[in-house]
C-alpha cells in the first residue's frame, strides 16, 4: 500500500477518477481490462466481500484513518490517493459519497444460462437507460428475492458509478448478464415463460394467480415513456398490468418492479 498525497488537479495515476469516461472505463474492444468506479464505504466493503478485484482507491484525508481504514487494510498493495475534501471534488466533478471511491476490475460477463441455470424468478430490463432506476431496480431484486438480472445492450451498464451507488451495492449481490438474443425467445428456450409489464387491451392484473403458480418467471420491465417494444409484448406469455387508482396510469419503472417483485415472488 503506498498512500499518495494529491497536491495539483494533473497528479499522475488519478485519472481513472477524474478523466475517464464511463465508456473508457468500461472498454468495450477489451473488458477484461476495464474497470468501474465504487463509491462510499460501504458499497465498497459489499463488492470486496463479494470477490471484486480493487486497483486504487481515492479517499478524503480524514477517513484514512477513520471510514476507509478497514477498506486499506483489505485492498492489499494499491495505491491510496488522498487529499482534502475540496481538492478531491475538483478533481472528480462532484463530491464524494463518505468521501471514498474505489477503482475496481471488471469480470468477464457470465453467460445467460449460467446466470438462470437455478433461477425460479429473473427480471428483464430492456432499454432502460437511467443509471438511477437501474440501480433502485437491483436493489429491490436483491431484497424482493429475484434469482437474477438480465439486461438488453441498450440498457444502462449497472456497473456505472451511480448505479452502483444507488444500489448500495446490490450490483454485485444478485447475479446478472447481458441478453443478446430475442428477448422473449432466450428466456423461454431456458424454461421461463415470459411476463410483460405493459398497458394492454389483454393484460391480466399482477395479482392473477395463474402468474404466482408459474415454476419459473421472468419478467420484462421496459424503459418510461414508451415502455416495452410492442414485439416483446406480443411475444410474452403474459402482458401484466399493476392495477391502479385514481387515474394514474402508470408507475415509475424501478417501483413498478419493487411491487412485481413482491407480489411475483417465490
Amino acid at each position: 500500500m503506498a498512500i499518495i498525497e494529491i497536491t495539483t488537479l494533473e497528479q499522475r495515476g488519478v485519472e481513472v477518477f477524474s478523466t475517464l469516461t464511463e465508456a473508457q472505463l468500461r472498454m468495450e474492444l477489451e473488458p477484461r481490462k476495464g474497470l468501474f468506479i465504487a463509491e462510499s464505504p460501504k458499497v465498497i466493503r459489499v463488492a470486496l466481500d463479494a470477490g471484486w478485484e480493487p486497483t486504487a482507491l481515492l479517499c478524503e484525508q480524514r477517513h484514512i484513518e477513520g471510514d476507509a481504514r478497514d477498506i486499506i487494510e483489505r485492498a492489499g498493495d494499491i495505491p491510496v490517493y488522498t487529499g482534502s475534501r475540496e481538492l478531491l471534488a475538483q478533481l472528480t466533478g462532484y463530491t464524494l459519497t463518505r468521501g471514498v471511491l474505489c477503482a475496481m476490475r471488471r469480470k468477464p460477463a457470465p453467460l445467460l444460462e449460467d446466470v438462470v441455470r437455478n433461477a425460479r424468478r429473473i427480471v428483464v430490463i430492456e432499454a432502460v437507460t437511467d443509471t438511477t432506476n437501474i440501480g433502485a431496480i437491483f436493489r429491490s431484486a436483491a431484497a424482493l428475492g429475484i434469482d437474477a438480472v438480465v439486461l438488453t445492450r441498450d440498457s444502462c451498464d449497472p456497473l456505472n458509478r451511480r448505479a452502483v451507488r444507488v444500489s448500495m451495492g446490490s450490483v454485485f449481490l444478485v447475479p446478472w448478464t447481458w441478453l443478446d438474443g430475442p428477448v422473449n425467445a432466450s428466456l423461454q428456450q431456458l424454461g421461463f415463460k415470459t411476463a410483460a409489464m405493459a398497458l394492454s387491451d389483454n393484460s391480466i392484473p399482477l395479482d392473477d394467480p395463474q402468474l404466482g403458480q408459474e415454476p419459473r418467471l421472468a419478467i420484462i420491465m421496459g424503459t418510461e415513456g414508451d415502455g416495452l417494444p410492442q414485439r416483446t409484448i406480443s411475444e410474452a406469455d403474459y402482458t401484466v398490468r399493476i392495477p391502479m387508482a385514481h387515474g394514474v396510469d402508470s408507475l415509475n419503472v424501478a417501483a413498478a418492479a419493487a411491487v412485481a417483485f413482491w407480489q411475483l415472488r417465490k
